[in-house]
């Protein structure tokens, strides 16, 4: 554990919006949490869900973010880190990973000091001007000047930390206009939303907060936050089966049914890793990476820190295009024409160029999206093995151990599947290349599953004032499914649920999902479900609404070049 170094006689400290601003300004990384000011710099290498996750969060009051992905003893220690309070309500601050800029404590001053002398020259000439004319004499110079100073101390701090991809702290909605960046399609989508969710206001984002606390607080009374052991024995038992079945036919030399059964249970077992990532198994740290780490590396070759990672930094900015890993996929997918502009990703820490392979596949997207995600399991192995072996995780503090017990994981598993099935048990190349295949392919329906939760939601940036609930609801769709086909999706049908819930055992999600919509009828925030298939027509859709974008803006440039070679 990283010791704090700040003690309690800190806390009660009042720090100002501009002290807030300045700190950021100086590279410390501070959040907002409960009205505790955090300053978590030395928390960032010992953080086990990365060090973007937080810093997604700088600037911010991120206390709906804390409360869902941290049991109770891990926000206790939290506050070990704080420097002082915030009162009232606080407006956040884009994070400087998101684009943010910030003023220094000198450069406040400097503003201060220019817009005290604008404030004199303003009230001089308004004094001279009005002497012969009393006609148009100010209703009331005095509030006239006191807004002025307020939107130099609170409005200046706002539009400093903001970005032309976002809306302004503050800025009603009806000032759409001001909103965007030049281009047409981004803010005709932020029209769209606007006008289907609720007002971005202090008000109306206040209550939906107050409510999704208050709909907390009635799930863990009703005992929704407790894991259903029983189903797991189920859960357990399936597995038990399916990886009978691949051992018995792959010992009767049945090599594709032997692949498919281990496919089948490769699929099945991704759901308890998600399940113990989130700590929604015991709710213990350990215990529960213990667990996800066994399944994820020694049994199915993938890293679960490595997904932990990237699937925290998903469920803080769903569906941004520059931020979220989960809608990065250039040069196969595009779920939004913003990728045209080959984006600079913040998870990656690189662009994503829109280069010739690019254009090329995107205008078919929609049509390959099911043949690439057949092959999207070895995508992921190079992943694991990237943040395994370049040490991407965390070294220190509480997660420490976990790299070399994933690298023992690979061992095993390159050992067991590798080695012992695939190299020692089929006889020729051509049946072990098909076994590998067919393995493989088989998983392809969690990677379908996965995308179906977000692809063709909205991928419009409402900016920070839209509330962690609202952005959630907005990003991310549910399936409807029967409740007996609850095992073959795993929990990710219920995935509006689940981010607003995440630590919640996946087995009681469909209990919460009624609560959930009663909530959002209250809240007047649209609820999105479709059924398996509908929602899959929904996602084919978008990819080739992308496509379709793309081959105009590739006639385009043809045209273009054209004209410039022909001399017209």
């Amino acid at each position: 554990m990283a010791p704090a170094n700040h003690t309690s006689r800190y806390r009660d400290t009042v720090l100002s919006r501009d002290d807030v601003e300045a700190l950021i300004a100086a590279g410390r990384k501070v959040v907002i949490v409960d009205g505790a000011v955090l300053k978590v710099d030395a928390w960032i290498p010992y953080h086990p869900g990365g060090d973007k996750a937080i810093l997604h969060m700088v600037g911010r009051d991120a206390t709906n973010e804390v409360k869902a992905f941290h049991s109770q003893e891990t926000q206790e220690v939290m506050q070990r880190y704080c420097i002082g309070k915030v009162e009232g309500y606080w407006a956040d601050f884009v994070p400087p990973i998101q684009g943010g800029k910030f003023r220094t404590e000198e450069e406040q001053r400097a503003v201060r000091s220019k817009d005290e002398h604008e404030e004199n020259h303003a009230e001089d000439s308004s004094a001279s001007s009005s002497e012969g004319s009393p006609v148009f004499e100010p209703s009331d110079r005095r509030s006239a000047a006191l807004r002025r100073r307020r939107g130099s101390s609170a409005g200046a701090s706002e539009s400093s930390a903001t970005s032309l991809d976002t809306l302004a702290i503050g800025e009603p909605a009806s000032q759409k206009s001001k909103a965007y960046p030049a281009d047409e399609r981004t803010q005709q989508e932020i029209d769209h939303d606007l006008d289907l969710y609720p007002d971005l206001d202090q008000e109306t984002q206040t209550t939906i907060i107050r409510k999704y606390k208050e709909l907390d607080e009635r799930l863990r009374a009703e005992g929704l936050y407790d894991c259903n052991y029983a189903a797991y024995a189920v859960e357990v038992t399936r597995y038990t089966l399916l990886g009978f079945l691949a051992y018995y036919f792959l010992q009767k030399e049945w090599y594709i049914l032997s692949a498919t059964f281990l496919g089948m249970m490769w699929h099945q077992l991704v759901f308890t890793v998600h399940d113990a990532g989130h700590m929604g198994i015991t709710h213990h740290f350990h215990v529960d990476s213990t667990i996800g780490i066994l399944i994820a590396d020694f049994l199915g070759g993938l890293s679960c820190c490595w997904w932990k990672r990237n699937h925290n930094v998903h469920h803080i900015v769903t569906n941004s295009a520059e931020h979220d890993p989960d809608i990065q996929h250039m040069p196969f997918f595009a779920i939004s024409h913003r990728f045209f502009q080959s984006l600079k990703s913040t998870y990656y820490d690189r662009v994503m160029t829109y280069d010739a392979a690019a254009q090329f596949v995107l205008k078919y997207q929609h049509y390959l999206y099911y043949p690439i995600l057949t092959f999207g399991r070895f995508n992921l192995y190079v992943l694991s093995w990237q943040y395994i072996f370049l040490g991407q995780g965390p070294r220190k503090g509480p997660a420490w151990w976990h790299r070399y017990l994933e690298m023992a994981g690979q061992v095993f598993f390159w050992y067991w599947f590798g080695y012992l099935t695939v190299y020692k048990s089929i006889d020729t190349n051509w049946h072990r290349f098909l076994y590998v295949l067919v393995s493989h392919a088989v998983t392809m329906m969690v990677h379908v599953q996965i995308t179906l939760s977000h692809f063709a939601m909205s991928t419009a940036d409402l900016g920070v004032a839209e509330s962690f609930p609202q952005r959630m609801l907005r990003t991310t769709m549910d399936v409807d499914c029967p409740e007996w086909l609850d095992f073959f999706h795993g929990g990710l049908q219920f995935q509006a649920v689940h981010h607003l819930y995440p630590r919640m055992p996946r087995h009681n999600l469909r209990k919460a999902q009624k609560l959930v919509m009663q909530y959002c009828d209250e809240v007047k925030i649209p609820y999105t479900i479709y059924e398996f298939a509908e929602g899959n027509g929904k996602v084919i859709g978008r990819l080739g609404e992308i496509a379709q974008q793309a081959r105009i803006m590739s006639e385009c440039q043809k045209a273009a070049f054209k004209d410039v070679i022909e001399g017209h």
